[in-house]
């Protein structure tokens, strides 16, 4: 193990440690009202998830904004990082299958996250219904509408199942790519994808060179139509146009809870 990636991992397991406490602190607060724990929790896990960052060989580079109020985005799926860039940008809470909430270490700092649980089995309409209350509570949800990561070197096709939710709460669907490249190239190390193993791929990250990482804020999406499948065709062609990548060339499972990120 070269020096440089012993240092990473110290500060990164140090940090993962300081992460668990804020999860500790944030169960403390569950007996206060729901809007300040709530906001107490988003800004906790921006401010944990921002030195993340730092302590990766990760450079960001942001274009574009969240939309201002509440919104559904829609995005690309490549890493678990994926959750790391996008949550330290604005107050968004992400979805889950439920057996990840009883995963060591993920499960808690998830938890504390805010992360919304899904339990296996539950029909479309109970899995919209829940996805919309969150929203029309006025907490920002992401989505991964290709229900599975890539190699960054493609868009699979947007899947509209959940979309509905947004529909149903009134609210803007934003559209948000996400890339890793190093020098300029789509990068090897950062795609999560196949039979890799958090640990293993976290050991590989830490030796790897500065990764350019790319985050895209698309026009918002007005969901009045009601149209899920002519909204998820849209964020695809959005995200797509956006990494300059093949539009859905590969077909992928639809985000159901087995698979939902």
């Amino acid at each position: 193990m070269t020096l440089n990636k012993a240092v990473r991992l110290v500060a990164v397991v140090g940090w993962i440690a300081c992460g668990l406490l804020l999860a500790t602190w944030v169960a403390l607060l569950q007996p206060f009202k729901p809007a300040f724990l709530d906001g107490q929790r988003q800004r906790l896990t921006r401010w944990w998830m921002r030195n993340l960052i730092r302590l990766l060989p990760l450079r960001l580079h942001v274009h574009g904004a969240p939309v201002n109020d509440t919104a559904l985005w829609v995005s690309n799926h490549v890493s678990w990082l994926d959750i790391v860039v996008l949550g330290a940008q604005a107050p968004v809470h992400f979805l889950s299958k439920a057996e990840v909430r009883q995963w060591p270490v993920i499960g808690w700092l998830a938890a504390a996250a805010g992360t919304c649980f899904i339990q296996r089995g539950k029909s479309v309409s109970q899995c919209l219904q829940q996805l919309t209350e969150v929203l029309q509570q006025g907490r920002s949800l992401v989505i991964f509408a290709e229900g599975t990561t890539t190699a960054g070197d493609r868009v699979r096709t947007f899947h509209g199942r959940l979309l509905g939710s947004a529909i149903d709460a009134a609210v803007p669907v934003q559209p948000v790519a996400v890339a890793y490249r190093l020098n300029g190239a789509v990068d090897q190390v950062a795609p999560f994808i196949n039979d890799d193993e958090f640990s293993q791929h976290l050991l590989r990250l830490l030796d790897a060179h500065t990764i350019d990482v790319h985050l895209h804020f698309l026009p918002p999406l007005d969901s009045h139509d009601g149209n899920r499948n002519q909204l998820a065709r849209e964020a695809q062609s959005a995200v797509s146009q956006a990494l300059d990548l093949p539009d859905g060339t590969i077909k992928s499972t639809p985000p159901t809870l087995s698979n939902a990120a």
